[in-house]
């Protein structure tokens, strides 16, 4: 179900001056671009609802970009952790609005849980509509406004899981430990998440072993084309213990 309620996250310093009541008119006309589409999503119309989750979100300024963090190989002097880090590499989606402004901290951090809420039942839409690449996406964008939200992290999680691929199962697995550390303990959530990351392994596991064995076989079978013209393949070559930690390689007629 598409949301309504959550808390904002920390409030960003922006660089451009601002029209306060135009920003207080523009969260009011995406609270009510949003409410439209929370009617059509509880009448099952996911399009009719992407489209006023969309346009809501235009009216909001944008999220101000953090500078990235130091490159310790560049630089001897020295976002966030944990959950966080698996969303900070995010840029910002297309429909979000005009460029970041100065807006005061409190306006800011009701933008930023506007845009939270909205990302986060966009992600909704498109789970509905099976893109579950773009509700990552969208999931993504939420959490970078509330890297805590608790139904951004469960849709980016269970997006994640029906893309089935290396990457997305293990970004899923990142996802269900982070909500384990912030699902109360009381919480009937938690022993489904549990579950959902106990069941996430093997599949994690089958996946990086079928992804790694399709490189294997892209590598070998280039390999194979560029040592044709000599004669030869890769085949010919043996890897064996040298018996000091490495390998000797031999080549076999």
């Amino acid at each position: 179900m598409a949301d309504d309620q959550h808390l904002p996250s920390d409030a960003s310093t922006p660089s451009e001056s601002v029209d306060e009541h135009e920003i207080k008119k523009n969260i009011t006309e995406a609270d009510e671009l949003k409410q439209e589409g929370n009617e059509s999503f509880r009448a099952s119309r996911w399009s009719e609802a992407l489209v006023s989750y969309r346009t809501a979100l235009s009216r909001l300024p944008r999220r101000t970009p953090q500078p990235p963090p130091p490159d310790s190989s560049q630089n001897d002097t020295s976002d966030h952790g944990g959950a966080r880090s698996a969303s900070s590499s995010k840029v910002p989606t297309r429909e979000e609005g005009p460029e970041p402004a100065n807006i005061p901290s409190e306006l800011e951090a009701e933008c930023a849980k506007a845009r939270a809420v909205l990302n986060a039942n966009i992600g909704a839409c498109l789970v509905k509509l099976s893109d579950y690449s773009g509700a990552v996406e969208s999931c993504t964008q939420s959490l970078l406004d509330d890297p805590h939200y608790i139904k951004a992290l469960q849709r980016r999680a269970a997006s994640n899981e029906r893309l089935d691929t290396w990457s997305s199962l293990t970004q899923a697995q990142e996802d269900y430990k982070s909500l384990l550390e912030l699902l109360p303990p009381t919480s009937p959530q938690v022993a489904q998440t549990k579950r959902s990351l106990q069941l996430l392994e093997p599949r994690q596991q089958a996946a990086q072993k079928k992804e790694m064995a399709e490189m294997t076989g892209k590598l070998k079978s280039l390999g194979n084309s560029i040592l044709g013209n000599f004669g030869l393949s890769t085949d010919n070559f043996k890897f064996e213990p040298n018996g000091q930690g490495g390998y000797s390689m031999n080549i076999v007629r």
